[in-house]
């Protein structure tokens, strides 16, 4: 714990306190920084909360206007600068996907005014960096710390852009509220097994996992589908509809208790054509949930060693997925031995053992 006379001030800024794996990560070390006796202001671009957090809320997409325009986009960078400004953090760690170039070397090199650690949390790292090297060595190169949260991304990071700072902190998994949330009752009156996600892009492949499924034992079995998230439904019904499982797949969009789901599936399946750190394995893992995941770039390898808590597929083998799929419902004694194993595989990924190495980081000068 950092004990002096003065608490140490530290600015967690991101998109929103809703939805995406940053953010949920951003709100765990929230509540882990305040424990440890940091002041801790969150600061927001959208006005979307849903988190349990701790610390004080800055939410400049109150201000934001319906059109979102040049001026008011100079309004709102005016209004954090001020802020960052008036209350001398000790620390700014960003989480926000950063793809806009000039807004971005505004921030970094003249509103930013403190030590500042960005993080990284996609295998797409021109998300968060420029893909021209220069600029992103102009950019970053100078702050206090490049957080990835996978080693094959500080390497894949180093290797493009020769960033010096670049530091491995995995993603938490926050224990306690999940153990609090897991047990709240559901309204579903049949086995299944699920998947979560945003689909607002194609990088979940839910249509695809949709065909898989319908490919697999576990409809003749009467094992259903579940998707939890937001996106757009359209592509996920035609592929409900091709596939003629209108009555087995069910589409429940967001949930603010997503672990009362997962705990009562049967198993988690993750199909995207990439990852950064999936929060959702660890708190299936969490859930005593097993998980089969394609062994994409990055993250699922690092979370699942395959049949001890889940099953590692041949990355985008969706025959191989199916496979797996009807392995885990047919073979018990597997099955069991897997779910035996989940809970303890998350201890290395605490909030509590992954806080302690933002600790580190931060105390290292």
């Amino acid at each position: 714990m950092i004990s002096t006379h003065k608490k140490k001030k530290i600015a967690l800024i991101g998109y929103r306190l809703s939805g995406g794996g940053s953010d949920k990560v951003m709100a765990n070390l929230s509540i882990f920084f305040q424990h440890q006796g940091f002041e801790v202001d969150i600061i927001i671009v959208l006005d979307e909360v849903s988190f349990p957090y701790l610390g004080k809320l800055v939410n400049l997409g109150l201000l934001k206007s319906k059109s979102n325009g040049v001026f008011n986009k100079i309004k709102r960078l005016k209004a954090l600068k001020s802020y960052l400004n008036e209350n001398k953090f000790d620390f700014i760690i960003d989480f926000r996907f950063r793809t806009k170039i000039i807004q971005e070397l505004i921030l970094a090199r003249f509103i930013y005014n403190t030590k500042t650690i960005f993080t990284v949390h996609s295998f797409l790292i021109d998300h968060y960096m420029p893909n021209n090297s220069w600029l992103t060595r102009l950019m970053y190169n100078h702050c206090f710390a490049n957080v990835a949260i996978t080693n094959e991304m500080k390497t894949l990071i180093e290797k493009k852009h020769q960033l010096k700072n670049v530091v491995t902190i995995h993603n938490p998994v926050y224990l306690e509220e999940i153990v609090k949330k897991q047990n709240e009752k559901i309204d579903l009156e049949f086995d299944f097994i699920i998947a979560i996600g945003q689909y607002e892009n194609e990088i979940k492949q839910f249509d695809k996992l949709i065909s898989s499924y319908a490919k697999s034992d576990l409809l003749r079995k009467k094992i259903h589908l579940v998707i939890v998230g937001n996106g757009d439904e359209a592509k996920l019904n035609i592929a409900i509809l091709e596939n003629n499982v209108s009555d087995f797949v069910h589409l429940l969009g967001y949930q603010n208790n997503p672990f009362k789901y997962l705990s009562k599936a049967q198993f988690l399946v993750l199909c995207s054509k990439n990852e950064g750190f999936p929060n959702v394995i660890l708190e299936a893992l969490a859930c005593k949930t097993p998980v089969i995941s394609f062994d994409c770039d990055f993250g699922p390898r690092d979370m699942i060693s395959s049949f001890e808590n889940g099953i590692l597929v041949e990355n985008q083998n969706w025959e191989k997925l199916s496979e797996a799929m009807n392995l885990l419902i047919s073979d018990e004694v597997l099955y069991q031995n897997i779910k035996q194993n989940t809970l303890k595989s998350i201890d290395p990924f605490l909030l509590e053992k992954i806080g302690q190495q933002w600790l580190h980081l931060m105390k290292a000068n």
